[in-house]
């Protein structure tokens, strides 16, 4: 006989607060979250001292996560740069053109949040820097005149992509960004 182990109260509302700030956005009320995790409102300020704690936490895991991903699509591609490049935004145009897509949850969180000291601004900067560590690291080994610069540019195609897959579903956005992408990847080459 196998018992399932309920998840505690923080665990819930993270889960809760993941899925509904991604398809309903960070503005979700307190009293939904606290309603689809199952938890009292106790358990929101114990855990996460509020919502706005909360909101930094979901995004935190969040980080994590979608980290993984780009090294584990980039690992995929192989061990050439421009490969690796460019199977980043292959994926991310498979999924900002699947019917299910709300958009980055970084770039919604960073316009929905009007307080510029709010502690998830935090979190979506150092997501930011962490990919664009990424994106750098690939365009030195590339042999890119100015790998710092491309990955600026790497990560205004990647934020224009899923933005556009957001708002514009269905408009060809990927071929574009991946076009972009193979320009970007060829422009600059030692």
């Amino acid at each position: 006989m196998s018992t399932s182990v309920k998840p505690g109260p923080r665990e819930r509302l993270l889960l809760a607060a993941q899925e509904l700030t991604y398809s309903q956005g960070v503005g979700i009320g307190v009293d939904a979250l606290l309603k689809e995790a199952g938890v009292a409102r106790r358990s929101l300020y114990e855990h996460f001292g509020g919502k706005d704690g909360l909101i930094a936490e979901v995004l935190r895991r969040s980080t994590a996560e979608d980290v993984e991903r780009y090294r584990s699509t980039m690992d995929a591609a192989g061990d050439d740069p421009r490969d690796r490049i460019l199977a980043v935004v292959d994926r991310l145009g498979v999924i900002a053109a699947d019917p299910g897509f709300h958009g980055c949850r970084y770039l919604a969180a960073d316009l929905a949040l009007t307080d510029p000291d709010h502690p998830g601004h935090e979190v979506t900067r150092e997501y930011r820097r962490t990919l664009h560590g990424l994106f750098a690291e690939e365009f030195t080994a590339l042999g890119h005149a100015r790998p710092g610069f491309a990955a600026d540019q790497l990560l205004l195609l990647v934020d224009g992509l899923l933005a556009a897959g957001a708002t514009r579903p269905g408009t060809g956005h990927a071929a574009a960004a991946r076009d972009l992408a193979e320009h970007l990847v060829g422009a600059g080459r030692a």
